[in-house]
């Protein structure tokens, strides 16, 4: 019995991703095969303009490529023009129920809108805004959530996926009815399951590029979990353009998670991949800060690479053999390897020099200039703790 274990839909990368039409929001594309854009959203007062673009340079730096700022009143809105000035990523204004805040946005030629052209009451105003979006080639993102479709009227037999999909759909026809189709749309919710079923759906009736997103999500545990529950899925099969994990959090802390999701599926290659095993009683080195000492000190790795840090020999270069370069600890002190195979020793203190001066020499290998005295500082001191001086098959 023959059986093709190479089908397109089993092989070990993520389906094709789904044909859209390209949209620009300033100069990062989304959509038509770019590739996936890490949003958030700014949680500051949008008229503070200096704690605003400030957020946004942090954002910025940990790989975000788009932001969003809420524009609740027109404070917020007279603010725009001098953050989208400033601002070193495009900037999406959050839009609700008033049109004259639109245009307010698009007089400071923001790079996106997000509004619901439905939730706006006052339908020349609606007009005003797409027109004057469409000549200044401003995308509009219509943001659908479970939460504001409404309460289920008597006899409506439609799952909530597909009253989410419904909606985007007619507030996509009040763009497209004049003559506007430079769209992104999202449909996100709570429910995982709810999530999927609607983006799928959607996927299939729209050419348009998707914003992906859990709503609500959560703190950054339960919230970067959920998060990746719903949008692995869809981005594994093809789906989804863009993306921002929604957390009770700061919004660095979801440009991470973003791209940790996206590097995890192989739809990103920038930067820091940590490989880093769980620690067990076989370890002979202080395993659990030094894997948090490495993550923050080579955050901001110029390049892509892959570094290990394994707990002891068992797990360490053979295990992690395809990691770039890595540490395998031993008993208060560790090796650094390459590729599986050790280049040097040190004792547990100076493992992180060591693995700075490692990266530094692959770096210059490859014409890069050296890491070391870019990397982040440690946020707080004594995150190293002494190495364990009793070796793991003489322990009591």
């Amino acid at each position: 019995m023959n059986i093709d274990l190479n089908l397109p839909e089993d092989r070990a990368s993520p389906r094709p991703r789904r044909k859209s039409k390209r949209v620009w929001v300033g100069g990062t594309a989304i959509g038509d095969g770019a590739p996936v854009a890490v949003q958030s959203m700014c949680t500051t007062l949008t008229h503070d303009v200096d704690a605003t673009i400030r957020q946004i340079e942090l954002l910025q730096e940990a790989g975000c490529e788009i932001a969003r700022v809420a524009v609740p009143d027109k404070r917020a809105g007279e603010a725009l023009k001098e953050v989208v000035r400033r601002s070193i990523l495009p900037v999406v204004a959050d839009i609700h129920f008033d049109y004259r805040l639109a245009l307010m946005a698009l007089d400071a030629k923001v790079h996106k809108l997000r509004l619901n052209p439905g939730n706006i009451h006052n339908k020349d105003g609606v007009r005003e805004v797409v027109k004057r979006a469409k000549e200044q080639k401003t995308p509009i993102r219509i943001g659908v959530n479970h939460g504001s479709i409404g309460d289920r009227q008597p006899g409506d037999l439609r799952d909530e996926a597909q009253r989410m999909v419904d909606l985007a759909l007619s507030e996509i026809r009040i763009l497209e009815d004049l003559d506007f189709d430079d769209i992104v749309v999202s449909v996100k919710a709570f429910e995982v399951p709810v999530m999927i079923a609607a983006y799928r759906r959607l996927a299939k009736a729209v050419p348009y590029p998707l914003h992906l997103g859990v709503t609500e999500a959560g703190t950054a545990l339960a919230g970067s979990i959920r998060s990746a529950a719903g949008m692995s899925v869809l981005l594994y099969e093809g789906i989804g353009d863009t993306i921002r994990v929604s957390l009770s959090e700061d919004p660095v802390v979801e440009v991470k998670a973003g791209f940790d999701l996206l590097k995890s599926l192989g739809l990103r290659d920038q930067g820091l991949t940590l490989v880093a095993c769980p620690s067990c009683g076989r370890a002979d080195i202080d395993l659990i800060p030094l894997a948090k000492v490495a993550e923050e000190r080579l955050r901001a790795l110029p390049v892509p690479m892959k570094v290990a840090v394994m707990g002891c020999e068992v797990n360490g270069p053979g295990e992690a053999k395809d990691a770039d370069v890595g540490i395998a600890g031993g008993v208060g002190k560790g090796a650094i390897f390459r590729k599986g195979k050790i280049v040097g020793t040190f004792p547990e203190d100076k493992l992180m020099d060591g693995l700075l001066a490692e990266i530094d020499k692959i770096l210059v290998e490859n014409g890069k200039e050296p890491y070391s005295q870019k990397a982040p500082k440690l946020s707080h001191e004594g995150q190293l703790t002494p190495g364990r001086s009793v070796p793991a098959g003489q322990r009591t």
